[in-house]
């Protein structure tokens, strides 16, 4: 397969590097926390990973995360200044040398579980999401806001947004809003279903603007993975690889072996549609042994995900043949 295998690690430094370079991993997708004190991703900072990265021979392919955007998901005064803030991170990250930067549009808060506690296979933790739970729960200090309002937002960044990745030949690959169920505590999520990402590449149409396929997400919309798949292709242009029991009212993430999605399909779709960017594991359960710290993100979950990945990649490579 031309997919390249990648990983985002936590803790980042030479240690967990070493351990993705000698599991067969080639490529490591960066995460630069935003915040007030630190509105832009500086290129110095963003230089120094790079090296760090390339120092143990990866490749350091994918930022994810933004810095500070809310105001300009929101709709709020002084957005402006938060997107040309945001602007002149893509022009760094371009002068650095980094392909892809994944965001998202998830106003008001990102990624949203019910649990973090639930139990799988071999009473490893992790997470799950049960809309009954939260329906009547109360707006946000935000409020409530509609799909229209954050579809106009959307449409006010990107216009803005997308030139300068465009000058700055860094493609932006949009992340699904997880869960796909709108509202949420009085906040739309606009980036629920297929039709939602269609309306969204032709808002801001370039080379430059496609896709991440968290194939999570997408399990949870629903949707028949190899064929939305093969219906984004080329707009793919980073891929988030787990899986999820269940639907967008309620699910369980799952071992990337466990799940409802037929993960060889998947694969072959990716082979068969030419996906030569970046793959990681996305959401993992938690191990015997790993600390309880990160949800999702711990260290030995993420080493079982890319054995069976690594599998999965030479069985769709042997049957192509």
């Amino acid at each position: 397969m031309k997919a390249k295998l990648a990983i985002v690690l936590f803790p980042f430094n030479d240690s967990t590097l070493r351990l993705a370079k000698q599991i067969g991993v080639t490529d490591v997708v960066g995460n630069v926390h935003p915040s007030p004190e630190r509105p832009v991703w500086d290129l110095l900072t963003l230089l120094r990973m790079k090296s760090q990265v390339e120092s143990i021979g990866l490749n350091l392919a994918v930022l994810e995360g933004a810095p500070p955007m809310e105001k300009a998901k929101l709709g709020l005064p002084d957005r402006d200044e938060e997107i040309e803030r945001f602007c002149l991170s893509i022009r760094n990250v371009g002068k650095a040398g980094i392909p892809i930067v994944c965001y998202n549009f998830m106003a008001g808060f990102g990624w949203f579980r019910t649990s973090t506690s639930t139990r799988t296979r071999g009473d490893a933790r992790t997470s799950a999401f049960d809309y009954d739970l939260v329906k009547d729960a109360p707006p946000t200090q935000f409020g409530n806001i509609s799909e229209e309002q954050t579809w106009e937002n959307y449409r006010y960044f990107m216009k803005r947004v997308m030139p300068v990745a465009e000058e700055a030949k860094v493609k932006l690959a949009l992340h699904p809003d997880d869960p796909p169920v709108s509202p949420l505590l009085g906040i739309s999520r606009i980036f629920t279903s297929v039709e939602a990402f269609d309306k969204a590449l032709q808002i801001a149409p370039s080379e430059y603007h496609g896709l991440t396929f968290c194939q999570g997400c997408f399990s949870e919309m629903g949707v028949d993975i190899p064929k939305t798949i093969h219906h984004y292709g080329k707009k793919i242009f980073f891929a988030h690889f787990r899986d999820v029991r269940g639907g967008p009212l309620k699910f369980v993430e799952t071992f990337h072996d466990d799940g409802k999605t037929d993960m060889f399909a998947a694969m072959k779709a990716y082979h068969e549609i030419g996906f030569n960017g970046p793959m990681r594991p996305d959401h993992v359960p938690e191990l015997e042994g790993d600390p309880p710290d990160r949800p999702g993100y711990t260290l030995q979950g993420r080493l079982f995900a890319i054995g069976f990945m690594k599998g999965l990649m030479t069985a769709v490579d042997s049957t192509s043949k």
